[in-house]
């Protein structure tokens, strides 16, 4: 629907200005006109053109938006405008996405946008979480706290995602080098080995027979054997995108040993975070209540926490809707009734978030621990089978001419 941006003026003299969405130019004046007496000017704002700038899957890094976040409340604090404070926080981001966006932004600002509703218009880029944070911001009177709980709510995110995704660096290195030795093994070293073989004259082993046809089986199908993981990978992913491949693929990762419980705390941190940063905003909880349930990484956990809406709306309390969920952790559900039944849930879902947080860092930390041997312990073991399946064929020529 086009938006028109006017400016008009009360009988007493006093001006007005803003924004309407309406289907045409006469509609908007009648909108218009329910808010002032006299209009003085109207016309058509242009919107940006979606998805052309940027790739399909790009989306605003966490940390970048933390940083951001903090300058806002910094310039908003010291009483700049809030165009000059748009404008000075995209010029000293250092992300090249969130600067154009927070440009497009400046420009809707400029010609009478509210805020929220410019960021509203670049959803697909910008959590909903943040959108909804400024919009109550903005209702209340108090952007500049908005974007301030916003910058440690990032940044307690992006600390999560950093610390995650380094403790799995190394195990994947070792996991790719391993595949990366092996497959050269297969298809370079063990052909040149079975010419070798082949002179020997005598009978060869099973493991060695085995490891020979598993090499000969490689550098025939290896562009089929590729393509085939491709395709698998393809369609996993494909089916993971629709509502019953996350439902099955979500309650797989939550039966996982050890990471099926990381994968709970982690959720349910988000959870905590997400509705005290919300409330704290000053959100209605319906609102909030969705908004933290669509931030979760757990698609099951996500829809329970979804379903309590309804009964929410009804009248029932949170604790309670929340308390028929299966997979929501009984801890999060008590204490989110505790806090409930107290008036203190703002406070209670922050020592929630703090303590799975340390214990997502805690239950990682033990994770690879264990997981850490148990690839050294694999890795030799294929290793030894590779060495034995090698040397065998001379120990039985040894035997032979002994």
């Amino acid at each position: 629907m086009p938006a028109y941006y006017y400016q008009g003026k009360y009988s007493n003299g006093e001006k007005v200005s803003g924004t309407v969405e309406a289907p045409t130019q006469a509609d908007a004046v009648v909108l218009i006109r329910q808010n002032c007496d006299i209009v003085l000017s109207i016309r058509e704002v242009r919107r940006h053109q979606k998805a052309k700038e940027f790739t399909l899957f790009q989306k605003v890094d966490v940390k970048a938006l933390s940083l951001v976040c903090r300058q806002f409340s910094i310039i908003l604090k010291a009483g700049l405008p809030l165009v000059q404070a748009v404008d000075l926080a995209a010029g000293q981001s250092q992300d090249k996405l969130l600067a154009k966006i927070l440009h497009q932004v400046s420009e809707d600002v400029s010609n009478g946008w509210s805020l929220s509703y410019s960021l509203r218009q670049r959803g697909k880029r910008l959590p909903t979480t943040f959108i909804e944070t400024i919009r109550a911001g903005e209702e209340t009177g108090d952007l500049t706290g908005a974007f301030s709980r916003m910058s440690d709510y990032y940044a307690r995110m992006a600390k999560t995602k950093s610390s995650a995704a380094s403790a799995m660096i190394y195990p994947a290195f070792v996991m790719a080098a391993a595949v990366v030795v092996i497959g050269v093994i297969m298809v370079v070293a063990v052909p040149t080995l079975t010419s070798t073989f082949a002179g020997m004259g005598v009978e060869l082993p099973l493991p060695t027979r085995i490891l020979i046809g598993a090499s000969n089986f490689m550098r025939r199908y290896i562009l089929w054997i590729c393509l085939l993981l491709a395709f698998l990978v393809f369609s996993l992913y494909a089916w993971g995108r629709t509502d019953r491949g996350r439902e099955a693929l979500s309650r797989l990762r939550l039966r996982l040993p050890v990471l099926g419980r990381i994968a709970s705390m982690s959720a349910s941190s988000q959870f905590a975070h997400t509705m005290s940063a919300m409330m704290a905003a000053g959100t209605p909880i319906l609102q909030a209540l969705d908004v933290a349930g669509r931030s979760m990484t757990n698609y099951c956990m996500s829809r329970e926490v979804l379903d309590a809406i309804p009964g929410v709306e009804a009248g029932r309390r949170l604790g309670d809707c929340m308390g028929r969920a299966r997979h929501l952790p009984d801890l999060l559900v008590q204490m989110v009734a505790v806090g409930e039944s107290t008036g203190s849930i703002e406070k209670t879902l922050d020592v929630l978030a703090e303590y799975y947080d340390n214990e997502v860092d805690t239950a990682t930390a033990r994770a690879l621990s264990l997981l850490e041997p148990m690839i050294i312990v694999l890795l030799s073991v294929v290793v030894v089978i590779i060495l034995l399946a090698v040397y065998l064929p001379l120990f039985t020529m040894e035997n032979s001419i002994m």
